[in-house]
C-alpha cells in the first residue's frame, strides 16, 4: 500500500459514513490524530479542525439534506508539509458563486453561508467540484510554527 501523499489524490485514505452528525465524527478524529502525528501545530490543527466540521456539516444538512439514506465521503492525506481533505456528498450539488455573503448586513442574522466563506478564511487551497458536490482543501504547513 502506498503512503498518502497530498499532491496525488489515487492515495488518498477514505472514509465513508452515513449522512449524520455524529458519524461525522470518525473521519475527523482519525485526520486530526494524522495532523498531530506530523507535529501540526495548534493553529493548524484550529483551522483544519473547523473547515472539516464545516464541509461535514454541509455534506449532511445541505448537500445531502438530512437524508440518512445518503453517505458522506471524506478523502484525505497528510505529509509533513501540507493536510488536503475532499468532503463529497450525494446531493443535487449547488454553485458556491450564487450563495450570498454573509457579511451583508441584510443577511448578518441568517446562518446559511458562513461555513464556505470560514472553509476559505482558513484553507490555502479551496475547491468545489462536482457542481458543488465536492470540495476540495489544502493547508500547508505554517513554516514558521513548531
Amino acid at each position: 500500500m502506498s503512503v498518502p501523499d497530498p499532491d496525488n489524490e489515487n492515495t488518498y485514505l477514505e472514509s465513508v459514513i452515513p449522512s449524520d452528525h455524529a458519524a461525522a465524527r470518525v473521519p475527523k478524529a482519525l485526520i486530526i490524530k494524522e495532523l498531530e502525528d506530523h507535529r501540526f501545530g495548534e493553529r493548524e490543527v484550529f483551522a483544519i479542525k473547523l473547515a472539516l466540521e464545516e464541509a461535514l456539516a454541509n455534506a449532511v444538512n445541505h448537500g445531502n439534506q438530512g437524508d440518512s439514506t445518503k453517505t458522506v465521503t471524506v478523502r484525505y492525506a497528510v505529509s509533513d508539509e501540507k493536510a488536503a481533505i475532499i468532503v463529497r456528498d450525494e446531493g443535487p450539488g449547488f454553485s458556491p458563486d450564487e450563495v450570498p455573503d454573509p457579511t451583508h448586513p441584510d443577511r448578518l442574522s441568517i446562518p446559511n453561508g458562513r461555513g464556505i466563506m470560514l472553509i476559505k478564511a482558513y484553507m490555502d487551497v479551496v475547491e468545489y467540484r462536482d457542481q458543488g458536490r465536492e470540495v476540495y482543501f489544502v493547508k500547508s504547513r505554517d513554516k514558521g510554527c513548531c
